[in-house]
């Protein structure tokens, strides 16, 4: 499955970013579509393992779980652990790259499949729009902390 990726520059040291992007309480306020996300397993680090999601982010409404992989604060990836109505697979990762001073360069890549028949260029399409809203959102949370 091919994935769509995109990246952005965030003013911030990659532990700072990992620690928002591990806080999946708060991604109702930042993370457009999410209605609730609710940890269903955590590791012994703190972080998630397996994560519950309640999304609304139009044409897709859907529940689903997510299972992580955490690399230290250098990534994170995750697949679809529980499929919901629309989802049928979704594997994506952010991966942090420290740059000069306290900035942080973060790849967000993504591939989604859904159970409603889209052509490949709609669904890139999608894919894109999903990233740019995350990352451009998860930009605007880190940098008001």
């Amino acid at each position: 499955m091919a994935r769509t990726t995109s990246d952005i520059v965030i003013d911030a040291p990659a532990d700072q970013i990992m620690d928002v992007i591990a806080d999946f309480g708060a991604y109702p306020d930042w993370a457009t579509g999410v209605k609730a996300a609710n940890i269903v397993a955590g590791s012994e680090g703190g972080r998630a393992e397996q994560v519950h999601f309640i999304l609304d982010a139009t044409p897709i409404r859907d529940e689903y779980d997510l299972g992580y992989t955490w690399d230290g604060n250098r990534s994170v990836s995750w697949s679809l652990a529980e499929k919901g109505s629309m989802l049928k697979s979704m594997d994506g990762a952010y991966v942090l790259e420290p740059l000069d001073g306290d900035q942080t360069r973060v790849t967000y890549q993504l591939a989604v499949d859904v159970s409603i028949p889209l052509l490949g260029m709609l669904k890139r399409k999608a894919e894109k729009v999903i990233i740019d809203t995350a990352l451009k959102g998860l930009k605007k949370q880190v940098e008001a902390l």
